[in-house]
């Protein structure tokens, strides 16, 4: 009896969820690569021209600056495709390996340092990854997008997108004039809430664009349009409103909230929307939670240590403001990118 219900318990993984996992996994892999190559292209282009830091353009004439380009573009692609394939619990937290991929690049290629914790980080995000992929509900079989939109419509999914959007216009209209440059999430807020419903759109899109090949044409559906047009919308908000934090506050304290914010909200987004937990126990959900937060940990690891040295080091200075990155004391990650003090 007992047997019986372990396999009840765990099926194993469908055809679709593995084809979701190949493809995100294949983003991490071109996204992680990518940032490697389009440094390298502007390392080469900064030593025969002007430095991008310093508002040049030389690494546009870069051909390995294009190649870096070119392959997140790939990468981009297949997260989007892996949406229409498995659901967002599984797609969204494997993220992070892109991280890993470009921690252990940047150490073998560009030989930047690595921290002993950096390691750690990159080993949690591995572990929490693949309890995650161990324990991902089945995707839903869905025939239609006016099926998607018959689960975008429902009473508790339109509650929490309604319960976003006066967030997100409070946020923007309130807090955002009197503590955006003082505040980090409230920049990161409006990315992460919009980020949220962008990742549901795309998911819809996805499934439009998987069936319309599949043979299935989908594009007759206002349904589609509709939810392309959110995704437009969507995006366009969140990349404005991440260009204001990256602008305004240090990387690397901006990446891992980021990351956790619209991570959780995505999950939390999904399971509303889509169901995700409808057909699991609540072994199966507990693990997935403990996996995504261990994730969640060796990401702030990785970036928290990322510009360490081994041996001593002072937390004296952590939150200190100054002019630039570049005169940031080596051992402190400041909160802020600029000082706007007078």
């Amino acid at each position: 009896m007992v047997p019986q219900v372990w396999k009840d318990a765990y099926r194993g993984m469908s055809s679709d969820n593995i084809k979701g996992l190949i493809l995100a996994l294949s983003s991490s892999l071109f996204i992680g690569a990518s940032f490697i190559v389009k440094k390298k292209g502007l390392i080469k282009a900064g030593a025969s021209g002007t430095r991008a830091g310093v508002g040049g353009y030389s690494y546009l004439l870069e051909p390995l600056w294009w190649v870096g380009m070119t392959t997140m573009i790939v990468g981009e692609i297949a997260n989007f495709a892996a949406y229409a394939f498995a659901p967002a619990i599984l797609v969204t937290p494997l993220g992070a390996l892109s991280i890993i991929i470009s921690a252990v690049l940047a150490y073998i290629i560009l030989r930047e340092k690595l921290h002993i914790f950096g390691i750690l980080g990159c080993a949690l995000c591995v572990v929490g990854s693949t309890t995650i992929v161990l324990h991902a509900p089945q995707e839903q079989q869905i025939v239609s997008v006016t099926e998607v939109w018959d689960l975008a419509t429902e009473p508790a999914f339109v509650l929490y997108a309604v319960l976003v959007l006066m967030a997100v216009f409070i946020i923007i209209f309130f807090y955002i004039p009197l503590y955006g440059h003082t505040h980090i999430m409230c920049y990161i807020g409006v990315c992460s809430l919009v980020g949220s419903l962008s990742v549901m759109s795309v998911k819809a899109v996805g499934i439009a664009l998987k069936l319309t090949f599949s043979g299935v044409n989908q594009m007759v559906y206002p349904q589609t349009w509709a939810f392309t047009l959110i995704v437009l919308l969507c995006v366009i908000t969140q990349m404005n409103y991440l260009n204001k934090a990256l602008d305004t506050f240090n990387t690397a304290v901006v990446s891992p909230i980021y990351y956790t914010m619209f991570t959780s909200l995505t999950i939390l987004a999904s399971v509303i929307m889509f169901k995700d937990w409808d057909g699991q126990n609540p072994t199966q959900i507990v693990t997935e939670l403990c996996g995504f937060v261990t994730i969640l940990s060796g990401t702030f690891l990785l970036h928290k240590t990322k510009d360490m040295v081994d041996g001593p080091t002072s937390l004296s200075g952590r939150f200190s403001k100054h002019i630039t990155e570049e005169e940031d004391d080596e051992d402190g990650i400041p909160l802020r990118r600029q000082d706007l003090s007078v």
